[in-house]
């Protein structure tokens, strides 16, 4: 995947739309977390975001950049580690996405676009479709991000420096 932008203009874009998630206490404790392969839940979120505006520009889609920014960073806020076992916790796949927003409302003031985001973006595990253009694109770049993280394809260095923040 070729970089999109300068990584300033990137970082920027970020640090702008999503400062107050940044320096949460939530996404601090994502850095503890592993999401695939060895990319933390909080890495996993910022590649998540990265690629969300990759897609939106590079096929010249129209977005609420700061909502797409916002969600795409919380759309894993589960705030826990999903490779231990719970027993009352439902499947991780199926239910981390209401746990995600529930934390995120928690946290934060969600407009309808990054709430709908946070909820839909397993869809079609979740069997509600995403209603706007800014879901479908977190939808669709976390699941572009799953792979390059499962199967450990280099992730763009841009990525890897704002997740050192």
């Amino acid at each position: 995947m070729k970089s999109m932008q300068t990584p300033e203009e990137f970082i920027s874009l970020i640090e702008r739309n999503g400062r107050t998630i940044l320096q949460s206490t939530g996404m601090a404790q994502e850095k503890a977390y592993v999401q695939h392969g060895m990319v933390s839940c909080y890495l996993h979120s910022v590649f998540v975001a990265y690629v969300s505006i990759w897609l939106a520009r590079r096929f010249g889609i129209r977005v609420h950049l700061r909502s797409l920014v916002r969600g795409a960073l919380l759309h894993d806020y589960f705030l826990y580690d999903w490779h231990i076992k719970d027993p009352f916790r439902k499947a991780h796949g199926f239910s981390h996405a209401a746990v995600a927003l529930q934390n995120a409302e928690r946290d934060f003031h969600l407009n309808a676009i990054e709430r709908d985001m946070i909820a839909k973006h397993m869809f079609p595990l979740n069997l509600t479709p995403p209603r706007y253009r800014e879901s479908v694109l977190v939808c669709i770049a976390d699941k572009i991000c799953a792979v390059y993280e499962t199967f450990s394809i280099p992730i763009p260095k841009t990525v890897l420096q704002m997740g050192q923040i």
